[in-house]
């Protein structure tokens, strides 16, 4: 199942998906570019296919698959995950800069060339111990920066003189929102013929020609004696079967895209510096140059 990405409240769009193996990630690729969108990176070239062995390039091995994926715009979440399915030989499609007219089709060539559910994967990977991504890495790695940094400081002191031009780098944190494409079910229709048992009355109507023979008693003349021919024909209606095909009803299956708005709410962290003036037995707390609205964009 394919991935969405959009940068800059959707000016551009990006989808991402992995493969098992290198043909169906070849494959794909090979789609793609023939519809007419050249902006594919295939990842994990090396690797064996999905539960083989892998074996990166040197610069792989060097940075891992988590960083070689570094360049790219995904959620910390899904880089954990993608990281994880080309460490166990998978192969990573990402196509960037989606035309708006091309999005549905670059869609459905992942889909079809085989792109696996990465949430069903990432299940059974962590019913295999994999913990994935926990949120608290980040937070790990900023405390331990946050300790070396208090031990230098103890280490250079407080008080000493300025010795040349030093510097405070004012660090802040800014918000990225990506959007992920999930599957939510399938509508198919499906036409078939059967065949109905059905019955109708007619009203169907025969003639018989009946002789009869009565005795009579009366005067004949010269002409009773002359040769005659009489005919009588029987009809009758039999049913006679015509079926058409009319068109009673029409079954239109087409797709209604909404939008709407949702607020996504997190922390951001910020350096602030506090300045002390003896000079002045002045105190101020700087929170940045200017006032920030940290909305998400």
């Amino acid at each position: 199942m394919a991935m969405e990405q959009n940068y800059q409240a959707g000016s551009a769009r990006s989808l991402s998906a992995m493969f098992d193996t290198r043909d169906d990630a070849d494959r794909a690729v090979t789609r793609l570019k023939e519809a007419g969108i050249a902006d594919v990176v295939l990842t994990g070239e090396e690797n064996g296919g999905y539960s083989v062995e892998t074996a990166p390039s040197v610069s792989d091995r060097d940075r891992g698959f988590f960083e070689s994926i570094g360049d790219f715009f995904f959620p910390e979440e899904d880089r954990y995950a993608y990281a994880e399915g080309l460490n166990r030989g998978g192969y990573l499609v990402t196509v960037s800069n989606v035309p708006e007219n091309m999005y549905d089709r670059a869609l459905d060539i992942l889909d079809d060339e085989g792109a696996v559910d990465l949430d069903a994967r990432e299940s059974e990977w962590r019913s295999q111990g994999w913990t994935g991504y926990t949120g608290a890495t980040g937070a790990a790695t900023g405390a331990a920066a946050g300790a070396a940094t208090g031990a230098d400081y103890a280490d250079r002191g407080v008080d000493r003189d300025l010795t040349g031009n030093e510097k405070i780098d004012i660090v802040e944190e800014r918000l990225n929102v990506a959007k992920r494409e999930t599957d939510a079910g399938r509508v198919r229709v499906r036409s078939y013929v059967r065949e109905i048992p059905v019955e109708e009355e007619v009203q169907l109507r025969s003639e018989t020609v009946q002789v009869e023979r009565r005795p009579v008693d009366r005067p004949a003349d010269a002409s009773a004696f002359q040769e005659r021919t009489i005919e009588a024909r029987e009809y009758r209606e039999t049913p006679v079967v015509h079926k058409d095909a009319r068109v009673v009803e029409e079954v239109d299956l087409s797709k209604n895209v909404e939008s709407h708005t949702e607020t996504v709410r997190d922390t951001v962290r910020k350096t602030e510096v506090e300045i002390e003036d003896e000079r002045t037995a002045d105190r101020t707390v700087d929170r940045g140059i200017t006032d920030r609205d940290d909305t998400f964009r």
